[in-house]
C-alpha cells in the first residue's frame, strides 16, 4: 500500500471507501474499496476534496483481488465446470452438468495454507446436479504479490485438478429380483419401478428385470445370462439379510465375481454388497433402498456410472458420514450423510 497524487492514481486499487458528502442531500460512498481506478475518476475525486489516495499498484507487482480469484479457479478446476464472473473479489464454480463432484482433498489443504489465500469447497465423491455450487476461492488482502499467487498456482497444477465434476455414463441396467413370493407371483414386486426410476434420473436405463427364486444356481444364471445379453451394470435386489433364506451374497459369488465388500458402514443400507463380474459392477442391494430416499444406493451408484472402480477402501469410508439421521424432513444431499 502506498499514497499517490489523484492524477496518478489510473490504474491503481483504491484500499479503502471513498464518501462523498452533498449536505442536505446525501452521505455516502462515491468509490468502494478495491475499485480500480480509471481516467475517468480522476475529476470526481478531486471534486470531493481528494488530493492523494491509498493504493495498490499492479506496477508494483501486485494483482488485485478479481484477479487473484480468476487466476486459482482457472487453476483448480478440470472438466465439468462453470467459473463465474468475479464479485467482491470471489469466484464461484458450478457444476456444468450432473455428475460426481471429486476434489484432491489434500491438496485443497495445501492450498489454503497458503497466506491470504482460501479455496472453500461443498465434500468429495457426492452427486452433484447441473447448476449446483461445489465451491469458491478469493484472496483476503484487495491485492497480494504476483510470487504468492504463482505459488497458489504451483499447488492447484501439481495435481491437476483439484476439482472437477466427473460425468455419469449411460448405462444398460440389468435387474434381478430374487425372493419366491415375488417369483410365484404371491406379491408385486415394488423393487423395479423404484429403481427404474432411480437409475433414469442418472441418465441409465433398465434393459430387463429378471425375477428368480432364492435358488443360488437359478439367480447367478440370471445375473450372468443378462451380462451375456449385453447389460453392462447389474442390480440384484432382495435376499441380502442373514436370514437362512436369503441367499443373493452366495449367488453373486457363485458368478465367478470379485467381491469388493458385503456390508458397509452405512446406515440406511449395511446389507450392500458391491463385486464385479470382469468389468461389470455387480450390486445387492438391500430392502432399505426402495423405502429411503437416501441409502447406500446413492452414495455408490453415482461413482460407478463415473468408470470409477471401487474398493474395499472406498467403501469402508463411508463409516465417517454414514448414519442417516432420519430428519423429519429430508433434506439430502443437502446434508451430512455420505459425506466425506
Amino acid at each position: 500500500m502506498k499514497v499517490i497524487p489523484v492524477e496518478e492514481a489510473v490504474g491503481t486499487v483504491l484500499c479503502h471507501d471513498i464518501t462523498r458528502i452533498v449536505p442536505g442531500e446525501c452521505k455516502g460512498p462515491a468509490f468502494r474499496r478495491g475499485h480500480i481506478v480509471g481516467p475517468e475518476d480522476i475529476q470526481a475525486l478531486l471534486d470531493i476534496g481528494k488530493a492523494n489516495l491509498y493504493v495498490f499498484d499492479p506496477k508494483d507487482g501486485y494483482v488485485h483481488e478479481d484477479e487473484c480469484a480468476l487466476r486459482l479457479a482457472r487453476a483448480a478446476a478440470g472438466q465439468g465446470l462453470t467459473l463465474s464472473s468475479p464479485s467482491e473479489g470471489k469466484v464461484t464454480l458450478t457444476a456444468r452438468h450432473d455428475g460426481v463432484l471429486t476434489i484432491n482433498v489434500p491438496a485443497l489443504f495445501e492450498l489454503n495454507s497458503i497466506t491470504d489465500v482460501t479455496f472453500g469447497t461443498i465434500h468429495t465423491g457426492q452427486f452433484v446436479a447441473a447448476g449446483r455450487a461445489v465451491g469458491g476461492t478469493r484472496v483476503i488482502p484487495l491485492a497480494v504479490p504476483e510470487e504468492l499467487l504463482c505459488e497458489a498456482e504451483a499447488v492447484c497444477q501439481a495435481c491437476a485438478p483439484l476439482i472437477e465434476v466427473r460425468p455419469l455414463r449411460p448405462a444398460r441396467v440389468g435387474i434381478v429380483t430374487t425372493g419366491s413370493e415375488v417369483f410365484t407371483g404371491r406379491i408385486k414386486d415394488g423393487f423395479g419401478p423404484i429403481l427404474s426410476k432411480k437409475f433414469s434420473s442418472l441418465g441409465s436405463a433398465v434393459v430387463d428385470q429378471v425375477f428368480v427364486s432364492d435358488q443360488v444356481s437359478m439367480t447367478a444364471h440370471a445375473i450372468t445370462d443378462l451380462v451375456q445379453r449385453g447389460a453392462d451394470f447389474i442390480a440384484v435386489t432382495g435376499g441380502m439379510s442373514v436370514d437362512p433364506d436369503d441367499q443373493t451374497p452366495a449367488a453373486i459369488r457363485a458368478t465367478g465375481a470379485e467381491v469388493i465388500s458385503y456390508g458397509a458402514p452405512t446406515y440406511p443400507g449395511a446389507m450392500f454388497m458391491l463385486a464385479y463380474l470382469g468389468d461389470v459392477p455387480v450390486v445387492g442391494l438391500p430392502g432399505c433402498v426402495m423405502y429411503y430416499k437416501a441409502s447406500i444406493f446413492d452414495l455408490v451408484v453415482p461413482r460407478l456410472l463415473t468408470g470409477e472402480r471401487l474398493t474395499r477402501k472406498d467403501i469402508v469410508a463411508f463409516g465417517h458420514g454414514g448414519l442417516c439421521e432420519s430428519c423429519p424432513s429430508c433434506h439430502y444431499p443437502a446434508c451430512g450423510f455420505g459425506k466425506l
